[in-house]
């Protein structure tokens, strides 16, 4: 079933039912490149029966279309996973190793376990079960853009929510990545908690 008139998301996963393999996971995350909060990974394992159209890379996709798919993958899915990492943890083992992290403790939850893992990106060291690593996997598999969906929605959720916290910061706005007016709120105010120190060495006297 093709999902958009130039992209078929499920060839991918049509070959591996084909070779033999039942459930089919997505792994991808959200939120390396921001200056503060966590990094999020989604792992989803998807129902072929039950294709939802609309789905692609998240990046691709308004904040009231993921909202939309976010709610009805959920639905869809046979099993999904959503784990965070938080910007502490991104300090002291750096942001890529946060990242594995985040994707593997995201697949280890899930309440069955997969046949095989779709990775965007590179593979998951030390990651017990069967992967492939695809990338721009976001852009070429339907269950790597369902859990891009997954991970964008939930970490944008987080960071609203835990805004109040941080007032000063506008954090609802900008979701912790570096825009301008980020960067000039903390060369005023300087970091908070939440704020990766490591992401700020360029930025501020650190």
């Amino acid at each position: 079933m093709r999902l958009s008139e130039d992209e078929n998301y499920f060839e991918i996963e049509e070959k591996l039912l084909n070779e033999g393999y039942r459930f089919i996971c997505g792994v991808d995350e959200a939120g390396r490149g921001p200056l503060a909060g966590p990094v999020f990974a989604a792992a989803v394992v998807m129902d072929r029966k039950r294709i939802i159209e609309g789905v692609r890379d998240s990046k691709k996709l308004t904040p009231k279309k993921r909202e939309k798919l976010f709610e009805e993958i959920i639905k869809e899915s046979i099993a999904y996973s959503v784990a965070m990492v938080d910007s502490k943890v991104i300090d002291e083992i750096n942001i890529n190793n946060a990242t594995f992290l985040a994707m593997k403790n995201a697949i280890e939850n899930l309440k069955i376990e997969p046949d095989i893992v779709l990775v965007d990106g590179y593979k998951i060291p030390n990651l017990s079960f069967n992967q492939r690593a695809i990338i721009k996997g976001d852009k070429k598999s339907y269950s790597i853009a369902c859990a891009s969906i997954l991970a964008k929605v939930s970490r944008d959720r987080f960071i609203v929510e835990i805004s109040s916290k941080y007032p000063l910061y506008k954090f609802e706005k900008h979701k912790g990545y570096g825009t301008k007016e980020h960067i000039e709120i903390l060369q005023k105010y300087g970091p908070c908690e939440i704020h990766r120190i490591s992401f700020l060495k360029n930025i501020l006297s650190l």
